[in-house]
């Protein structure tokens, strides 16, 4: 009886192990992004620095900086506007020759602008535009929904380069508000990552989003 039971507890430990380990196979491991290399990326760009500058910092408030973008995040939105899910009529004539690019050259150019240093915004001296974009970007909203922007952009707004969650430090001010004001729209809607922002930015007014741009332009990494 005894040899029995050892033999029965053995056999149901057993059982859970190999259980466990069906399990654990079945569980998908996130993808790791490989790194272009920028030195090639150097040779792609000429296209894009007319708008986002030789070194990725646009001059225009309606254009994205580039520079210091995480990697993932930016290969993402290239493959996007090469493959028709994004669109942005400041992206019209440009298209086409991303349309010439395989993943390897978008990887490549990602690289490129991944390497330069962003400059720095000046957030405008509004004592409650600033009080309300600190408030919305650290802490949120409970009440409306809106959690705060520092869980995926970093309290610096320096973003999380492995899930590829863009820096928003220094961005544009306009840049930021069309592109807030898109998700709200739902017109921007490529990718995984834009159904939460879309949630987000549905409870969003005209001067918060205003005042969240305006926050985030100030931001230091």
């Amino acid at each position: 009886m005894k040899y029995s039971l050892i033999f029965f507890i053995s056999f149901i430990l057993s059982a859970g192990i190999n259980a466990a380990d069906d399990k654990t196979k079945e569980i998908e491991l996130p993808e790791i992004f490989v790194s272009g290399d920028a030195t090639i990326g150097a040779k792609l760009v000429d296209s894009c620095a007319a708008c986002h500058g030789a070194d990725g910092n646009s001059i225009s408030t309606d254009w994205p900086k580039l520079s210091g973008q995480n990697q993932r995040y930016l290969y993402e939105q290239l493959k996007y506007f090469r493959d028709g899910d994004r669109m942005n009529a400041l992206m019209m004539s440009v298209t086409p020759y991303l349309q010439t690019l395989n993943d390897n050259d978008l990887k490549h150019i990602a690289a490129y602008y991944s390497e330069y240093k962003s400059t720095t915004g000046q957030a405008k001296n509004d004592d409650d535009l600033l009080a309300l974009g600190t408030q919305l970007y650290r802490f949120g909203n409970i009440k409306k929904q809106i959690p705060a922007c520092t869980s995926c952009h970093a309290i610096y707004g320096q973003g999380n380069s492995l899930a590829g969650y863009p820096s928003v430090a220094g961005q544009q001010v306009g840049y930021l508000t069309s592109t807030l004001k898109a998700y709200r729209s739902k017109e921007r809607n490529a990718g995984e990552a834009s159904l939460v922002m879309q949630s987000i930015a549905a409870n969003l007014t005209d001067n918060e989003i205003d005042a969240l741009a305006n926050y985030m332009h100030g931001l230091y990494q």
